[in-house]
């Protein structure tokens, strides 16, 4: 399937690479900056256009805005064609941010894309939409040339599974910022605190995580928490994160499944 790059960031270089390593082709890279619209498209390949309207003379099943979601929707107006299907790669963007075309969907990695650790396993779901069911069929054949595990999601399933993944992805990696920055104070190296880290993910492979849940929350041991927000007097937002965790630690240890989001 021939098809062209809006974008140059990390999920740019992803499905550019991946795509092109699974038998596609990319005819064109568009980017605001020259230099690495060339660079990406040097490395799978494939030619730098300066200009939106060269890629609408492409001869191409499919234009993918590889882009920040604000700047969806102007690119869509710009880029919109008949003849092609246009794909944004937004887990919070609507479906409709790309209406002015007649064909076009969604393609979204549910994974955290670093171009200088790009993941060369297909152990990464992806969440798709379509606009028609044959528009579907495209994106969905686009989606296995980099993953195994290819699902539909309409908007309110993919917002709720782009928040989740900040959760899960994002809150955490800060918390270990926060870690990391707590180990350095105390003259303590990180790496002590990685096995403990190794194996509560590894735990949650097996289990619920409701039912993995230890601490002095659970043990209501109101001792250690008045030690553990004591020390971190030193920092007022890092006692904010513990109380508002450990309340709602607590919260869902007494009312198991009253929180849960609603579905509609």
């Amino acid at each position: 399937m021939k098809f062209s790059i809006i974008g140059t960031g990390n999920m740019a270089w992803f499905l550019a690479h991946r795509l092109t390593m699974s038998g596609h082709q990319c005819l064109a890279v568009y980017g605001r900056d020259d230099q690495k619209a060339q660079e990406l498209a040097g490395s799978v390949n494939s030619t730098a256009v300066a200009d939106l309207s060269d890629i609408k003379r492409l001869s191409q099943e499919a234009v993918i805005l590889a882009v920040s979601d604000n700047a969806i929707k102007d690119l869509a107006g710009a880029l919109a064609s008949k003849d092609t299907v246009l794909i944004h790669t937004s887990g919070a963007t609507e479906i409709n941010a790309l209406d002015v075309a007649p064909a076009h969907g969604v393609i979204w990695p549910v994974y955290s894309i670093l171009k200088q650790q790009m993941p060369r396993h297909r152990e990464i779901p992806c969440a798709i939409a379509g606009s028609d069911p044959h528009t579907l069929s495209i994106i969905r054949n686009l989606a296995h040339g980099f993953s195994d595990t290819v699902f539909e999601a309409d908007d309110r399933q993919r917002q709720w599974l782009h928040l989740a993944a900040v959760i899960g992805n994002n809150f955490v990696n800060h918390l270990m910022v926060i870690d990391e920055m707590i180990c350095d104070s105390q003259s303590l190296p990180f790496s002590v605190l990685q096995p403990i880290l190794r194996q509560t993910f590894s735990r949650i492979q097996a289990e619920h995580p409701m039912a993995l849940q230890t601490g002095p929350a659970v043990r209501n041991d109101e001792e250690t928490i008045r030690k553990h927000l004591s020390l971190l007097g030193i920092r007022q937002e890092w006692q904010d994160v513990y109380r508002t965790m450990t309340a709602s630690i607590r919260k869902l240890q007494h009312h198991t499944g009253s929180d849960k989001p609603a579905n509609d």
